[in-house]
């Protein structure tokens, strides 16, 4: 959206112009620092959606092992997604007292040392219990990821920085699914789940020693009160609603579709093997070009219509899925991929420009809303797959893309009667 239509022009005008002296400091592409920042914040995102997502693709594996339905076994993503989404806020408080590598290191650490847990659960319910211990310990990467690019970064770059940690999130996303679908097809789900563990260690230790100290951070307070007036006035803010629901109903469609996927292609006329429904998740390669190109859609068509296009393509790879042979059900999730991530990117970038105070919490709230929308979509999807099929599935991903044009469409209407207003009284 431009930022007439979106009615944040006081807010990243106040961003953008900022003295030259005063952003000469921050990282830049091709400045100093700026490669190993991006690396850095690369494999945090491909160690935390490795993580994150570990079970997704492993599902009907779990569900026989379990006897448990795709209903119940889904709980397996929406524990991890929902402990993440309940500790964010949490998390990114501790953040603006003890900084944000300091936080994420933290974070890693913790979740990784889970992660190798995660193989030696003896019941459904000590997995579900270990992998929302690992949501939660994962809370502490990506508000404090966004609020260290929003504060290291020069803000005209902040989109593409944003953009390349929201592809390590594809990259990491996919290779989990990649990895456990071929590996669990050879030797079990526990196997594969201990390979991303260990996989996720490496990518925690590269991280830590490749991150640049942070300049430019302030300690903040952990006063309740002072959080909660911090909230308070982030969900008091038009824009910031709504580029929160945005995310959420987003997410509600990629956690549906990529939760069920695995039984649908499983399941006939399709009848794949477990290492080639996990390679289906290369798609997300596509998530990776998309989010990486957020900055140059946002500069084409402005955020308002880079959103609009990010929905007409996730609601055109949901209509493609409904097709019974393999080459269309495949262009589609090429297509909701491709919508989801630049979507996602648009409105996180959105969240860290219009927040000028309380980043960390502002990035906090729209992860939070998020991921709640991940395991909505998760649980929601899933039940409706019982219930009728792929059908239900895509139904309940059409009614979020429903959604976001419909609160876009809203936020554009108030930005014009806004701007009117403003010509009036001029």
């Amino acid at each position: 959206m431009s930022p007439a239509s979106t009615g944040a022009s006081s807010v990243m005008g106040a961003v953008t112009t900022a003295s030259p002296a005063a952003s000469d400091s921050r990282m830049a592409p091709g400045g100093p620092g700026y490669r190993r920042m991006s690396f850095a914040l690369f494999l945090a995102g491909v160690a935390t959606f490795a993580l994150l997502y570990s079970t997704q693709a492993l599902l009907p594996l779990i569900s026989g092992e379990f006897g448990v339905a795709a209903s119940e076994a889904s709980w397996t993503v929406a524990a991890a997604t929902g402990g993440l989404a309940l500790f964010v806020l949490p998390m990114s408080a501790l953040s603006e007292r003890f900084g944000r590598r300091t936080v994420m290191t933290a974070s890693l650490a913790v979740a990784v040392s889970v992660g190798l847990l995660v193989p030696f659960a003896p019941s459904l319910g000590v997995l579900v219990v270990l992998r929302a211990l690992q949501g939660a310990a994962l809370a502490g990467l990506p508000a404090s990821a966004t609020a260290y690019l929003a504060e290291e970064v020069r803000p005209r770059a902040l989109v593409t920085a944003i953009g390349l940690f929201v592809a390590g999130n594809s990259v990491g996303g996919m290779s989990g699914r990649v990895i456990t679908g071929w590996v669990a097809q050879l030797w079990g789900w526990r196997v594969a789940v201990g390979v991303i563990g260990v996989i996720a260690v490496a990518c925690a230790v590269a991280f830590r020693l490749l991150l640049p100290a942070p300049r430019h951070f302030v300690t903040g307070s952990l006063r309740p009160r002072v959080l909660a007036r911090t909230v308070r006035d982030h969900l008091a803010d038009p824009l910031l609603r709504r580029l929160y629901a945005i995310g959420a109903l987003f997410m509600t469609v990629f956690g549906g579709v990529y939760t069920v996927i695995g039984y649908r292609l499983t399941e006939g006329p399709f009848s794949l093997p477990q290492g080639i429904v996990g390679s289906i998740f290369l798609v997300y390669l596509v998530g990776t070009v998309s989010a990486s190109t957020a900055g140059r859609l946002v500069g084409r068509l402005g955020r308002r219509g880079a959103l609009y296009l990010a929905g007409g393509t996730t609601a055109g790879g949901l209509l493609l899925t409904l097709a019974g042979s393999l080459v269309p059900v495949l262009l589609g999730l090429v297509l909701i991929t491709a919508g989801f991530f630049a979507g996602h990117a648009v409105a996180s970038s959105a969240v860290s420009k219009t927040a000028t105070t309380g980043r960390a919490q502002a990035s906090a709230l729209y992860q939070s809303a998020y991921y709640v929308g991940s395991s909505a979509g998760s649980t929601v999807g899933a039940t409706a797959f019982h219930a009728g099929g792929w059908a239900g599935t895509v139904a309940v991903g059409l009614l979020a893309v429903l959604g976001v044009v419909t609160i876009t469409v809203l936020g554009s209407r108030a930005a014009r009667v806004a701007a009117r207003g403003r010509s009036v009284t001029a």
